[in-house]
């Protein structure tokens, strides 16, 4: 159980790291980091401390619902493990001043799903996170079927924080940017388990 764990902790990790690599550093240059010395290092570090951020942000769920699944596993009290994964979100959602009750209602639809994935996975046999995910969901369509069912949930989310935000033409972009950003890698893990 802790080697599947750790697979998929370091699956989810890197998938994170790559949304925030693609949000965060296809921002294009301005001419001030070739006109300015050491601009391009000043921007070097502001970028890596907000794709650290960025990709923190983006996990916290996920892990929220990794957890979730394994007490899942050991209880098997679902609506108890949801209740205590449902005061955690709402702790960090009010920490974070992003608290509403549709937005803690998203996130709790998508930990919802995570946790079924997740448990899928705990079940499965495998040594890698392809092998699990193979094992887990048989067949390219049914794993298509998971994200397409996640990108619903994950859409809610980025409505929610869209209102919460007033819904700026800002805000908008950056959720555009990162939905996009993970279609892009969805499509690619679809295709590196199920070639």
């Amino acid at each position: 159980m802790r080697d599947t764990y750790r697979i998929i902790l370091e699956a989810e990790e890197s998938f994170a790291r790559g949304v925030a690599l693609g949000v965060v550093v296809k921002k294009p240059l301005t001419a001030w980091h070739f006109l300015i010395p050491g601009m391009f290092i000043f921007d070097y570090l502001r970028r890596s401390s907000e794709t650290q951020r960025y990709g923190e942000l983006f996990l916290f769920p996920r892990k929220s619902a990794l957890h979730g699944a394994l007490d899942l596993l050991e209880e098997g009290d679902r609506k108890q493990v949801l209740s205590r994964v449902e005061e955690k979100i709402g702790q960090w959602l009010r920490l974070l001043k992003l608290f509403s009750e549709r937005l803690l209602r998203g996130h709790m639809e998508q930990i919802n799903l995570l946790m079924d994935h997740y448990v899928r996975l705990f079940q499965a046999e495998g040594r890698t996170y392809p092998e699990l995910v193979r094992n887990a969901y048989k067949t390219r369509e049914s794993f298509m079927d998971y994200f397409r069912r996640l990108a619903t949930t994950e859409q809610e989310v980025d409505a929610a924080i869209g209102e919460i935000h007033r819904g700026t033409p800002e805000i908008w972009q950056r959720l555009r940017a990162e939905q996009a950003q993970v279609e892009e890698l969805r499509i690619k893990e679809i295709e590196r388990i199920f070639s």
